[in-house]
């Protein structure tokens, strides 16, 4: 049976520690969304067949398998089974190919597929961080910093502070325009008498001269500052993916069906190389040539890498983020995976086009994909 994307929403993305959402348990987020979602599709509860939720730092309040947490707290009845999986920032693109795989070999029809990071609440690499001293002293790019890795790229291609800081610039001027029409952000009550309804991390009046004064961020002799990195971020997104007979029976109006997904190993100190070569196997398995894909997410965790994807690829760069991407919109890091391919079938819808891929860098070494075709 085929999968198709059936809906889906998200949080409002707001900067950790400082934003709207900080207040806010991560758990709550997602699980609003997931009401939302099932609330919009008008879907019955108890035809689906699990939740899956996509978390990088399962710990804290996201960890004792938030799948399922989420899903009580979200009203589903307790016979709806919910789990979580870790693929880090690919968390919630891997959930949404694993519940594909799971429809295409007739475990279900209708799955409720969500992701969700607060990085106020739980911080990065967890409460408890205890690298293998193996690894750590053996292999010790097994743990290198992102912001190594997106070091380590800028210099690999030869791409300058400034073009990266003009790529940062244009994020945010494509997602300050396009922000507004985005009718599947949904509003959220952040506990302290306000209503968030709008992105956070949109910077509107950002400018090159602005970025340029800003500090090296990573390397005292390198190119990549805050300004050309992904905020750390607070979000939730949730989406349906169902059987094609199952959006016939219940009248989804819009869908796209799930072409493929793939995910790809690369040496850790250049993870952010990760969706080049998820987007080449992706081609490969879905016999989608690169140049007839007419709308490209690529996540952008880091200028540097987003600017190698788009120049190893060859992509018209007109085709990329063309609403921002993570430097402008936030990279919830657990939840990206699964708003960049809700914006990939909103693009589709809005913009009348047929094909997308969705592309990721993952920490470790890894790029994960998922192609989409929309369904008129």
């Amino acid at each position: 049976m085929d999968a198709i994307v059936a809906g889906w929403v998200r949080t409002p993305f707001h900067r950790a520690h400082k934003g709207a959402l900080a207040g806010v348990r991560p758990d709550t987020m997602v699980a609003e969304c997931i009401e939302e979602v099932v609330s919009r599709l008008d879907l019955d509860p108890t035809e689906v067949d699990d939740v899956i939720i996509g978390c990088a730092y399962p710990e804290g309040e996201q960890g004792y398998n938030i799948g399922r947490m989420a899903s009580l707290l979200a009203g589903l009845p307790d016979t709806v089974p919910g789990m979580t999986i870790n693929r880090l920032c690919g968390s919630s693109m891997q959930a949404v190919i694993s519940a594909a795989n799971a429809i295409r070999v007739g475990q279900g029809h209708c799955y409720v597929v969500a992701g969700v990071e607060s990085m106020s609440r739980v911080k990065r690499r967890g409460v408890n961080w205890s690298p293998h001293p193996v690894l750590e002293t053996g292999v010790t790019e097994a743990y290198v910093s992102m912001g190594t890795t997106a070091e380590n790229v800028a210099k690999m291609y030869g791409i300058s502070r400034e073009e990266q800081e003009a790529f940062a610039l244009m994020s945010h001027m494509k997602a300050a325009a396009r922000e507004s029409l985005n009718p599947n952000i949904i509003r959220i009550d952040n506990g302290n008498g306000e209503i968030v309804d709008q992105d956070g991390c949109v910077r509107p009046t950002t400018t090159l001269e602005s970025m340029a004064r800003l500090p090296l961020a990573f390397d005292e002799s390198g190119t990549v500052t805050a300004a050309t990195s992904s905020p750390l971020t607070d979000g939730a997104v949730a989406m349906v993916v169902c059987s094609q007979d199952f959006a016939h029976r219940v009248k989804v109006e819009s869908t796209s069906k799930i072409l493929g997904g793939c995910v790809v190993g690369v040496h850790p100190n250049v993870m952010g190389l990760g969706p080049i070569n998820a987007g080449r196997k992706l081609s490969h398995l879905t016999g989608i040539d690169i140049s007839d894909v007419d709308v490209f997410e690529v996540n952008e965790a880091f200028a540097s890498q987003s600017i190698a994807t788009i120049r190893d690829l060859e992509l018209d760069p007109d085709r990329v983020n063309i609403q921002g991407g993570a430097i402008s919109i936030g990279h919830p890091l657990g939840a990206s995976g699964a708003r960049i391919i809700g914006q990939s079938q909103h693009i589709l819808e809005t913009e009348e086009k047929e094909i997308a891929m969705a592309l990721m860098c993952i920490g470790g070494g890894m790029g994960i994909g998922v192609a989409l075709r929309r369904e008129q």
